[in-house]
């Protein structure tokens, strides 16, 4: 009985493993034309940048943030694991800077690949999408851990 016992352990932690591994999320990172001098940004850049504080990167280039519309999941992790926000905080945020004219958001685009696309041909521009793998074109200046569950 407790071999049969042990097998069905393993089994329920192999399952669980299964169900864990299928909720996980990739990573969320901050991407910039593969010609760009900059290698790495901090954090406090990150958000400087996309919250509209200031448009340069650490070489004093002038950079504009993408965002993508809507609520896609992409742009749902990005703002929760960059600022612990959801989205209606990060929009309310936005319409009192623009009412204000203080300063403008990022440039909207429809989804994650016209983004990858933007930075890809654009060198003045900073964009965000989910870490699958290797891309060309581009080079991954800050990575955000994606911890929450959908």
């Amino acid at each position: 009985m407790g071999k049969r016992f042990s097998g069905t352990k393993t089994w329920v932690m192999l399952l669980a493993l299964i169900l864990f591994s299928a909720s996980a999320r990739p990573d969320i990172v901050v991407i910039v034309n593969a010609a760009s001098n900059v290698e790495q940004l901090s954090r406090d850049d990150v958000v400087n940048i996309f919250m509209g504080r200031y448009r340069k990167l650490p070489d004093g280039t002038s950079v504009m943030p993408l965002d993508i519309k809507g609520d896609a999941p992409e742009k749902k992790d990005f703002y929760k694991a960059l600022l612990d926000k959801n989205l209606p905080e990060v929009n309310a945020y936005w319409a009192r800077l623009v009412f204000s004219g203080r300063t403008s958001p990022p440039l909207i685009l429809e989804d994650a690949d016209q983004v990858l696309k933007k930075v890809t041909l654009d060198p003045t521009v900073i964009g965000y999408t989910t870490d699958s793998g290797t891309r060309e074109g581009v080079k991954i200046v800050y990575r955000l851990p994606v911890t929450s569950t959908p």
